[in-house]
């Protein structure tokens, strides 16, 4: 019997869990997120893995969480809405739950999830996600496989730049991330409230109530927006030309409204002869892509025995 696989995907309001097991996927189940301190988030995680687990000593732990992740040692090196500092992930919650587990970014479990169908079957060997949402993240799936760079970090598509006045050198950078000139500053779903605000509307989700409803002024920060994230969007295509290349986050429900413009300015500021042949959408598993991409990573990198730089104690693959 092919053991149970729990997905978990940590985000700065809620974590959700679910299994992939003999039954299929489960729904997830959700919880705030305990955001007080790393120690009660570290404790929030391990209560839910041991409450997904339900006493299977045998099963498999994937973790997407918002934060630059170390791969080879899951160690979270710095996460920006949740409370992870230089802290061994893996290795914590290995030894609390007495199960393998392994960590990701929460962007790059999401590409992987994209990548797969209803039936967790790989369908799109090769694409970038960016998910828009409150930043905006990034990952990339080469050949079937999570690409991660030298570290475990890469990609941090949202930290591209795409608007750096450089007339006169560079410019001294801030003193912290995101940077002026980047995606996430100039497309990311605090932008989208910003846009809104500026026009009269409470935040984001208004924006796009209203600009479905046809209210120009709306139609119109959706376009800024989108034309911003084509930029971002001709960088990905001139770096990796993948055959597609998925919106996810929260700003993706507004669909057309968002993805017209952006895949007309990143057609047009792309060089002919590149990303003739990719296809660019809004990703199918939406608030799903997490939890399920988490479960998949647990099946590929504890599974399948291909994960060979997942090693360490607490557990066969840990």
């Amino acid at each position: 019997m092919a053991p149970r696989l729990i997905g978990v995907d940590v985000g700065g309001t809620k974590v959700s869990s679910a299994v992939l097991g003999a039954d299929g996927f489960c729904t997830p189940t959700l919880v705030r997120t305990d955001t007080s301190s790393q120690a009660a988030l570290l404790d929030q995680l391990a209560v839910v893995i041991a409450l997904a687990a339900d006493g299977d000593p045998d099963a498999l732990v994937g973790l997407g969480v918002p934060a630059v992740i170390e791969f080879a040692t899951g160690r979270a090196r710095s996460a920006p809405n949740i409370p992870l500092r230089d802290v061994a992930l893996r290795q914590v919650l290995s030894g609390r739950t007495g199960l393998p587990v392994v960590v990701d970014n929460d962007a790059t479990v999401a590409a992987l999830a994209e990548a797969h169908d209803e039936a967790f079957e790989l369908v799109h060997p090769d694409l970038v996600m960016l998910t828009v949402g409150t930043g905006v993240g990034g990952g990339v799936i080469a050949g079937g496989r999570v690409f991660r760079g030298a570290t475990g970090a890469a990609p941090e598509l949202g930290h591209i730049l795409i608007g750096l006045d450089l007339s006169d050198g560079a410019p001294e950078p801030g003193a912290s991330f995101p940077q002026a000139g980047s995606l996430e500053r100039l497309a990311s779903g605090r932008q989208l409230d910003a846009l809104g605000q500026a026009r009269g509307y409470e935040d984001g989700p208004a924006v796009v109530a209203a600009a479905e409803r046809g209210e120009p002024g709306a139609i119109d920060a959706l376009r800024i927006l989108g034309e911003r994230l084509g930029i971002g969007i001709a960088s990905v295509l001139h770096c990796y030309e993948p055959p597609l290349v998925c919106i996810g986050g929260g700003a993706s429900a507004a669909g057309e409204l968002l993805l017209g413009p952006a895949r007309r300015v990143a057609t047009a500021w792309t060089l002919p002869g590149v990303g003739e042949r990719t296809e660019i959408r809004v990703a199918r598993w939406g608030p799903e892509a997490g939890v399920r991409g988490a479960a998949l990573l647990a099946r590929q990198e504890l599974l399948d025995g291909v994960g060979t730089s997942v090693t360490g104690s607490g557990g066969r693959g840990a």
